[in-house]
């Protein structure tokens, strides 16, 4: 069958695809206008995040039968528009956790250490910066966690286990039996509590209409002069406009951000000339390590699907009622 990559993949899972004697189709660009007449034979998609699988795409396809998301994220495909023409999405959840894990405690090291200041000051002769006595430690200090789960949990265990910091969460949407699990581990609240207490607050939740600008003036206003917020994931949670004026009025410390409102940042944006923030290029499951098993992961459920299989990580299991799919094992 046709399996078509609107971008390459990683050597590894290509050579799986290929194995198991499927044709490969390579778009030469990701634009909506290159991969378009490349849908028309495609009996599956593996899907990076430089191109959005619209619903003019997937319907110019005849056969498609999967799409299936390197990443553990699938804003970038129309979801509803893959279910109602009767296709699979699937995606990689859980598969670049730890990598997203040690990118968050890199940030917040680095934020609370004061690392590219201090970095800056040495290269410029100012040695002397050793007695301002900039850095902060972590130890016995609160980490706030707005969403809990793989990645939060991840994130929660080595704080506490490692800097002895008190562990907040906050995700009204985790079932109560579930939180009764971690109940060593985090101490459940609210938003506003969260805000209030954390010494760093880090981001852990999927973007929706109900999680856009989830921090925003209110949540600023309530947060320790001196808190460090990081986000790996994704921009809109943040409402940037105020995390700016925040930072402008030392309302909070600092911000670690590896997502923006808009990739790549305008250049325009002032957020590229603060201090007080470190950015970085949507990267913290982009590792050498993760993109690999990002891919395999990827191509293992495409070639579960091709083969008559239920696919594990199935974002729209309602799809799985259609007489297409009553033959899967």
């Amino acid at each position: 069958m046709n399996i078509i990559l609107p971008q390459t993949i990683e050597s590894e899972a290509v050579e799986r695809l290929e194995e198991a004697g499927h044709t490969v189709v390579t778009a030469p660009d990701p634009k909506p206008e290159t991969v378009l007449p490349l849908m028309k034979n495609a009996h599956a998609v593996i899907l990076r995040t430089g191109i959005t699988m619209t619903r003019k795409l997937i319907e110019a396809a005849a056969d498609l039968k999967i799409i299936s998301r390197t990443g553990g994220g699938f804003d970038n495909v129309d979801v509803k528009a893959a279910t109602d023409n009767e296709v699979i999405v699937t995606s990689n959840l859980g598969v670049n956790s730890i990598s997203v894990c040690e990118h968050v405690l890199a940030m917040m090291l680095s934020l609370a250490k004061q690392l590219p200041l201090l970095d800056r000051a040495v290269r410029n002769d100012n040695y002397s910066i050793r007695y301002q006595n900039l850095s902060r430690d972590l130890n016995t200090k609160t980490i706030g966690l707005l969403g809990f789960g793989r990645i939060g949990v991840l994130v929660a265990t080595a704080c506490q286990a490692v800097f002895n910091m008190k562990v907040l969460a906050c995700d009204p949407y985790l079932a109560d039996e579930v939180k009764a699990q971690y109940a060593e581990l985090a101490h459940f609240v609210d938003k506003e509590q969260l805000c209030r207490e954390s010494d760093v607050i880090s981001v852990h939740v999927p973007l929706t209409e109900q999680t856009r600008h989830a921090l925003s003036t209110a949540e600023f206003e309530l947060m320790k002069s001196g808190a460090i917020v990081i986000n790996t994931s994704r921009g809109p949670v943040i409402d940037e406009e105020a995390l700016v004026e925040a930072l402008r009025n030392n309302v909070i410390g600092g911000a670690g951000l590896d997502v923006q409102s808009q990739e790549p940042p305008d250049p325009e944006s002032p957020l590229l000339k603060l201090d007080k923030v470190l950015l970085t290029p949507h990267s913290a499951a982009l590792t050498n390590e993760c993109v690999t098993r990002m891919a395999t992961e990827a191509a293992d459920r495409t070639l579960e699907v091709l083969a008559g299989k239920k696919p594990l990580n199935v974002a729209n299991p309602e799809v799985l009622a259609a007489q297409r799919w009553q033959h899967l094992a």
